[in-house]
């Protein structure tokens, strides 16, 4: 899994020309932040995970600056971003209104109220499914999140909620899987090396 992550991270030469990075400058290139130690890199794919689930825009721009300021590992957090794309961008923050209006014991609205301009549940899930994940892949999203801004009053914070906790548990997840990957790995080195000495 480590040498995979080493190989799937993006370079210095790609993240230097991405043009939501370049105003950072020669701080983004600090040595520490492009470092292969296992905290390091273990928070900076919490970094990515956690914007990834919060926000569909800017994620890598804002898991750098973050990273930064936290002295992880840039180019893991960049990378960890992808576990949330486009085609997956509206069954989980369908998912995130689902909690979140959970959460703040949201009651189902009406027809009448669907029928006033609210949006309900069915209307939000008629929304998806006419959408499809297909059609999401080719613009799809961008219709699914101006439908999301014109009802922000019904979902915006249920669904605020909803992303905030998903982003919370799934980056911790993340970073505690990385140390333990990380961990394992170093130890099986030592006892495989440890084994050819005694022989």
């Amino acid at each position: 899994m480590i040498e995979r992550l080493k190989k799937m991270m993006p370079s210095q030469e790609s993240m230097q020309n991405n043009r939501w990075l370049r105003w950072m400058g020669p701080r983004l290139f600090h040595p520490r932040l492009w470092r292969m130690h296992r905290k390091a890199v273990a928070l900076g794919v919490g970094i990515g995970v956690f914007f990834a689930f919060l926000i569909p825009i800017a994620q890598i721009p804002l898991s750098a600056i973050l990273s930064m300021w936290l002295r992880a590992n840039i180019p893991a957090a960049a990378l960890a971003t992808i576990v949330n794309t486009p085609l997956t961008f509206p069954p989980v923050y369908y998912a995130a209104w689902e909690l979140g209006r959970w959460m703040l014991s949201f009651k189902q609205p009406d027809v009448s109220s669907n029928e006033a301009g609210g949006l309900g549940e069915s209307t939000l899930s008629s929304g998806l499914s006419e959408t499809g994940l297909s059609e999401v892949s080719q613009g799809g999203t961008a219709q699914w999140i101006e439908l999301l801004i014109g009802q922000m009053d019904t979902i915006g914070k249920p669904m605020a909620l909803g992303a905030f906790v998903f982003a919370c548990v799934f980056s911790v997840l993340a970073y505690a899987l990385v140390q333990f990957v990380w961990i394992k790995r170093v130890r099986r080195r030592r006892a495989s090396r440890l084994m050819q000495c005694g022989h």
